[in-house]
């Protein structure tokens, strides 16, 4: 009846007149519509709640600079893998090798300095090639081969954990052998003391990469352009988007990042050990999901990435200082997920 009188009004203002019905939204349609304005709103609140939380429940050993920065530290390797999670993710793929090759890239590092001599700095950029030609790799099977990226990404994830484990022989390369003769290797591990916190240059490394990404995603043609393949890939190649150039781009950054987070892990575990970063894949999906970015891509923000990461550490720091059962943090973060993923549908299906 409303949408009758606003009619026969535009009909009595001319025949000029717009017509356009409408209605003022609810509250609930508002949050809505804000939420899909603000993608990392939610993962925010989140977080600011838990913190607020725990430092409410546990007090003083929670709330203060040395174990808010130990946080940060704790997930400065999901960070930075994270990133590179959120890439492929905004195009609507799945990354389950970033873990194997995070690693691979660290025991390349390792290897070539300590096998065969070659100079710390040359070692590092083999590794970082190293991991950019497996991210390559995916991307060119995505791509080119048009194969599924999850079972792309399946199946190298176990070409890449082998290869690491038959190349390096299931050796570890211990610390105090790697701070003698190769120290650059662990440099990400050195700290930084400001006040009572404590940061690694692996953090800062992490906050700096994080605002790249997020200005290159924002505000650059190549940021619109990924985007747009991961909302809509065939109307993106109607626009002119090279989609299968983007595609093996964003792949090979992705590689290039987990080659730069093998080398933060050296700095972070003090070695170069085959079997660190088992869980990253999962605990970079992790960080991604809870951070309010679609499986669906096209939608989201790499801040709620990192949001998404210190929800992470603060619920696993949060329930250690209470005493409580770790297995409960995996439960906690489990609903989290699942919590996401509906916030994500329901968001979505209002804003179409």
């Amino acid at each position: 009846m409303t949408e009758k009188l606003e009619f026969e009004k535009v009909l009595d203002q001319g025949e000029n007149a717009v017509v356009a019905f409408g209605h003022d939204r609810t509250p609930l349609e508002k949050v809505q519509h804000f939420l899909h304005s603000n993608q990392a709103a939610v993962p925010l609140i989140v977080l600011l709640l838990s913190v607020a939380a725990f430092g409410i429940i546990v007090g003083g050993k929670f709330f203060n600079p040395f174990s808010l920065t130990l946080i940060i530290q704790q997930v400065a390797i999901v960070g930075i893998v994270g990133a590179a999670q959120t890439l492929i993710i905004l195009t609507a793929g799945i990354d389950l090798s970033v873990g194997a090759v995070m690693v691979l890239s660290s025991v390349v590092m390792g290897q070539f300095t300590f096998r065969y001599g070659i100079p710390v700095p040359i070692s590092i950029l083999c590794g970082l090639a190293c991991g950019s030609l497996c991210g390559f790799i995916n991307g060119w099977l995505v791509a080119v081969m048009r194969l599924p990226p999850f079972i792309v990404t399946l199946g190298t994830w176990q070409v890449y954990n082998a290869t690491k484990y038959i190349y390096s022989r299931n050796e570890t390369i211990r610390g105090q052998d790697i701070e003698a003769d190769a120290p650059l290797l662990q440099i990400f591990g050195q700290q930084l003391k400001v006040g009572g916190a404590v940061f690694t240059y692996g953090v800062i490394f992490m906050m700096l990469l994080v605002v790249l990404l997020w200005y290159v995603l924002n505000y650059t043609a190549w940021g619109r352009r990924l985007y747009a393949v991961g909302d809509d890939p065939d109307a993106a190649d109607l626009a002119g988007v090279p989609t299968k150039r983007m595609l093996i781009t964003v792949y090979t950054l992705s590689g290039l990042i987990c080659g730069i987070a093998g080398w933060v892990l050296i700095g972070r575990i003090g070695s170069v050990s085959p079997t660190s970063g088992e869980y990253a894949n999962i605990e970079s999906i992790t960080a991604v999901v809870i951070g309010g970015i679609s499986l669906f891509g096209g939608r989201g923000s790499i801040l709620g990435m990192i949001f998404g990461a210190l929800i992470v550490g603060v619920f696993s720091l949060g329930l250690r200082l209470m005493g409580a059962d770790a297995q409960w943090t995996y439960l906690l973060i489990g609903a989290l997920i699942i919590g996401a993923v509906t916030v994500d549908q329901w968001i979505r299906k209002v804003a179409a």
